[in-house]
């Protein structure tokens, strides 16, 4: 039986000079504006379908005015936003034309291919919303772009006025989750709650099923699809039993992480059945021992913390490479996250009902406030009515300011040599965005393996390669149809969520001897990718004398585990191939020394 996966729809708006300048009024930089806009309502079109990632989105325009290609970022590793667009314009049309872009390009360290696009296609103009948020990445597509000879107007720096401002506030909120991640060290957080006109979140009997309406539901179905995770305390596990699942059809599922102190928690639950999507439980250290191994039967992620605190557990998070979390939880846990300031912003839908109770609930609990005057302020408050109710949203910390433009740290090393940008010894590697993120299995780069009948087979990824390879030479019709399917698999992610789904659900169409085997499927795909690409094979002799460690904290086989415990083949194949790549350059260096 096939795997059904949802994907987007696909672009059709097309915008023209003529239809922006009626709806925005005349001159160039509201024109200019509504490009950016566009671009940045593009990038937005993956979300809900892939695991939160940066942004990215791309409109050209000709000197006329008219919009002749466009494209977004649709998952980490897949073709860049800038890629698609002058795909989308043709060669003919490229030439002499301006490229407006949301953010600038930077989501793979050490890959060009979006900068590549736009010089080769001929674009003499760059109009970018927003320099990239990550320091490591800040300001380099800029400075690549200018060295080419291509004019870059940065919004705010370059260009100033009302219509921009507002463009520029459009980048800003597309990408708040990178911005806040960025500047805070930890995902960005938004608190979402129901409550009644009372301000209550449940009866005074702990009851709460139905507060809001259907449409508030499932506006909250679309708000879990953005995010990485979704945290409840325990006493909502207890009360509501929750299954915090999206439900939207098929897509990204987020992780769902419980939060408790002294792990007093149901031996049965919805959130311990994981054949859908994996459950992740927070607590104390040395809390009920028994109930942890419990968990663990069940496939359940027990993670321990010497003090249990939301800010503890959002700087793990963000060690994982979470970006996006929403967190659904009572209200004393919810005023202990904003207390330690983890919270960015809050989604409240207000019903239109009264139930009173002196003891009822309420979304927030004690925060230590005896005046109004002490009140926390919402900043960019929307209201919106879904359905009877009404939904209040708001920044509860103000979007960080991206001014002035902080150097990147090849341009910090440029002015002082002494700073070095990574440590010397440890190398760590992640998330394709950041630094060395090229290293990743989620990187985009394709390969072209041999099928073992003389024929090459191409792959989107290692990762596509990898996943598929658990199910290839079994003497079956489904595990074949599965090889097929991960291998057109629109992302590196979805290949991983479908391999890992199958093997789940499926244990007996894995190859029998994948435990064996595994470590030289991903040898031979790794030695593929760096050796066909330059500059990713330059990057990894660059590393030489320092340890690589794939910075996972859960994957104890390929990464390095929380705190070293992880056996990290994957850093350990690319130590053993850079080594091998190091000895080969030694040799041949040798052999032109030494003839004649």
């Amino acid at each position: 039986m096939a795997l059904s996966f949802c994907y987007p729809p696909p672009i059709t708006c097309r915008l023209t000079a003529a239809t922006i300048r009626s709806s925005h009024g005349n001159g160039n930089y509201t024109l200019e504006a509504s490009f950016v806009r566009r671009a940045a309502d593009l990038s937005d079109k993956s979300s809900g379908f892939t695991s939160p990632h940066p942004n990215f989105g791309c409109v050209i325009a000709n000197p006329g005015g008219n919009v002749v290609g466009e494209g977004y970022l649709y998952a980490q590793g897949t073709t860049p936003a800038e890629v698609q667009a002058v795909e989308a314009a043709g060669a003919d049309l490229c030439i002499g034309a301006t490229a407006y872009l949301n953010m600038e390009p930077g989501d793979c360290h050490g890959d060009s291919t979006a900068v590549s696009a736009l010089v080769q296609a001929g674009i003499v103009r760059v109009v970018v919303g927003m320099r990239h948020p990550l320091q490591h990445l800040r300001g380099n597509a800029v400075r690549a772009l200018r060295s080419q000879g291509i004019r870059v107007d940065v919004l705010g720096e370059d260009l100033q006025s009302k219509a921009v401002e507002e463009a520029q506030k459009s980048c800003h909120l597309v990408n708040a989750h990178l911005i806040y991640r960025a500047a805070s060290r930890v995902p960005f957080s938004v608190l979402k709650y129901a409550m009644t006109l009372d301000g209550k979140i449940a009866a005074s009997s702990g009851h709460a099923a139905w507060i809001s309406s259907k449409k508030s539901r499932s506006r909250v179905f679309e708000l879990r699809g953005r995010s990485d995770a979704i945290v409840v305390g325990g006493n909502t596990v207890r009360k509501d039993n929750p299954r915090l699942t999206a439900r939207h059809g098929g897509g990204h599922l987020p992780m769902r992480i419980v939060m408790t102190q002294t792990l007093d928690l149901p031996e049965e639950a919805n959130l311990w059945d994981i054949s859908e999507v994996s459950t992740i439980v927070v607590t104390q250290r040395g809390a009920r021992r028994s109930f942890q191994k419990y968990l663990a039967s069940k496939g359940v992620e027990v993670v321990e913390f010497d003090m249990l605190n939301p800010r503890d557990v959002m700087e793990y998070f963000y060690d994982r490479g979470y970006l996006s979390i929403l967190w659904e939880c009572g209200g004393t846990l919810a005023a202990s996250a904003i207390s330690l300031g983890v919270i960015h912003k809050v989604f409240a839908f207000v019903a239109p009902k009264i139930i009173g109770g002196r003891n009822a609930p309420s979304p927030v609990g004690e925060l230590g406030m005896v005046e109004m005057s002490q009140a926390l302020d919402l900043s960019d408050v929307s209201y919106e009515q879904v359905g009877p109710d009404m939904l209040v949203s708001g920044f509860l910390q103000p979007i960080p300011d991206l001014t002035p433009v902080i150097p990147s740290m090849n341009e910090t090393s440029a002015i002082d040599p002494t700073v070095t940008p990574y440590e010397p010894n440890i190398i760590f590697f992640y998330k394709t965005w950041d630094p060395y993120g090229a290293f990743s299995n989620f990187s985009p780069h394709p390969i072209r393996m041999p099928n073992g009948t003389g024929d090459y087979v191409s792959w989107s990824s290692v990762e596509h390669y990898y996943q598929a390879h658990k199910y290839v030479g079994v003497d079956n019709p489904q595990a074949q149809q599965y090889v097929e399917e991960i291998r057109s698999a629109k992302s590196p992610e979805e290949a991983a969520r479908m391999g890992r789904l199958v093997q789940r659900r499926h244990p007996d169409l894995v190859r029998p001897d994948w435990d064996s085997m595994k470590i030289d499927v991903m040898y031979r795909a790794l030695k593929f990718k760096f050796s066909i690409y330059p500059h990713l094979n330059s990057m990894l002799l660059s590393t030489a004398g320092s340890i690589l460690v794939e910075a996972s904290p859960h994957d104890l086989f390929w990464g390095g585990g929380r705190e070293g415990e992880g056996l990290n083949y994957l850093g350990r194949l690319l130590m053993q191939l850079r080594s091998e790549f190091l000895g080969e350059y030694s040799s041949s260096s040798e052999s032109t020394i030494l003839s004649p």
